[in-house]
Formats: C-alpha cells, sequence, structure tokens
C-alpha cells in the first residue's frame, strides 16, 4: 500500500537507526512528499528503490515521484546513478560567481554574455553583462523565451552531447542578431547552464559567431564547470 505518511517512528534500512518521522504532514501529501525526497538526498545520495525503503513508500511511487522531480530539475543522478539535488539548486551559486566571469567574456569580446536555464519549455536569462555599445543584443534577467524559438543556447540545453563543445546561431530567433553558446556542466556531465555571446551580425563578419567568440565562450564555459565542481 502507497502510504503518503511514515509511522510515528521509522527505522532507516540505510542507516541501521531509528530516525523518527521521515515525512512531514501538512496535509498536502504530494508536496510532504517532495520536500522529504529533497531532505533526504542533501545528507545522503542514495538510488530510488533505497528512497522508498527511507521514506516508507512504494518503489513504484518512488520512482515516478524521483521522475517527475528529475524533469522539474529538483533532483539528478550523479555517475554512479545515486540521487543528489538537481540543476535548480545550483543557480543561486551558479548567478553569484558567474558576474565576474560574464564581465571578463563581455570584455573580451566586446559583446553582450548571458547565462541560460532550462525551465520547463522555455530558457531562462539567470546573469547578463551588457555590451557597452550602442547598438547589442541586450535580453533582462529573468526573460523567458520559448525553447521552440531556438537559439544557440536552447540548442546548448536541449542537445548537451554537441561535438565542438560551442554551437552559434545566425538570424535564427531575431533577425539581424548572432549568437555562440557552451554548456556548463556538473562533473556527472549533466548541462546545468549555456554560456551565451550575443551579437548582431554586422560587427561579427561573415566567419560568424563561432569561430570569432567560440572559444572563449567553451573557455568561460569550462571555468563556470570547474567552480561547480569545487563547490
Amino acid at each position: 500500500m502507497d502510504g503518503s505518511y511514515a509511522e510515528p517512528m521509522t527505522i532507516d534500512p540505510l542507516a541501521g537507526a531509528e530516525t523518527g518521522p521521515v515525512i512531514r504532514s501538512t496535509g498536502v501529501g504530494v508536496l510532504d512528499r517532495v520536500v522529504a525526497v529533497l531532505d533526504a538526498v542533501e545528507i545522503r545520495r542514495m538510488t530510488a528503490s533505497e528512497l522508498a525503503r527511507h521514506l516508507g513508500l512504494s518503489t513504484p511511487t518512488a520512482h515516478r515521484l524521483v521522475g517527475s522531480m528529475m524533469a522539474h530539475g529538483l533532483l539528478s543522478r550523479d555517475e554512479d546513478g545515486r540521487l543528489r539535488l538537481g540543476a535548480r539548486f545550483s543557480l543561486p551559486y551558479l548567478e553569484q560567481v558567474a558576474t565576474p566571469v560574464l564581465s571578463a567574456l563581455q570584455q573580451r569580446t566586446g559583446e553582450t554574455a548571458q547565462i541560460w536555464v532550462l525551465r520547463g519549455e522555455h530558457r531562462l536569462c539567470a546573469a547578463s553583462v551588457d555590451s557597452p555599445a550602442e547598438l547589442r543584443a541586450s535580453v533582462p534577467v529573468g526573460t523567458l523565451l520559448p525553447l521552440t524559438a531556438g537559439g544557440s543556447a536552447a540548442r546548448i540545453l536541449t542537445e548537451p552531447t554537441t561535438a565542438p563543445g560551442w554551437v552559434e546561431s545566425i538570424s535564427h530567433r531575431t533577425p539581424g542578431l548572432c549568437s555562440v553558446s557552451a554548456p556548463v556542466r556538473r562533473p556527472s556531465g549533466e548541462t546545468v547552464a549555456a554560456v551565451c555571446v550575443s551579437a548582431p551580425i554586422l560587427r561579427v563578419g561573415e566567419d560568424g559567431p563561432g569561430a570569432r567568440y567560440g572559444d572563449d565562450v567553451v573557455d568561460a564555459a569550462a571555468q563556470l564547470s570547474d567552480t561547480l565542481r569545487q563547490a
């Protein structure tokens, strides 16, 4: 039977000790279980089956819950398949460390540098440093763009195995603008963000944004990936 709440005293088979109630009841069962899952994997990474035993849930319920939480970026899996907090929990730290990296990238390229993250069927601009040029590509922090609108950052977030390390877009989403993006990855290889440089086509020239700025964008993304690895 699928119980929404724990018994007054629960034995954790992983720890071999009495843990007390592991799912706190607020009357909203699904939310209670989501929070209990987050609390559990924050302390110790475990598989979905281990999580089911830990929380007193049926295995199918635990797997469904984990699948939905992964789809929303609340959970992810590490190299050995155990669950950990997902990409959404990297965002506050990523925003904190991204600004100096984006500032340096903007100064090297002269163009607008941004960080984009996945939010359901959209991408969210999490941080941005604008070009000082009067004619520039500028999107305010907090902007949500549908993934179907395209662009290099959208491709990085939805096609994370791109071979060259960067992806470019020329007049795909906005006529007259181009961009090049590279992935920010966790140690597991999971893409959590896209570093992007956007510019007017007329300043980039015929070679395109990838040839002109791709290496700088990849370097900035690698720097942020290393920072996440050390966090």
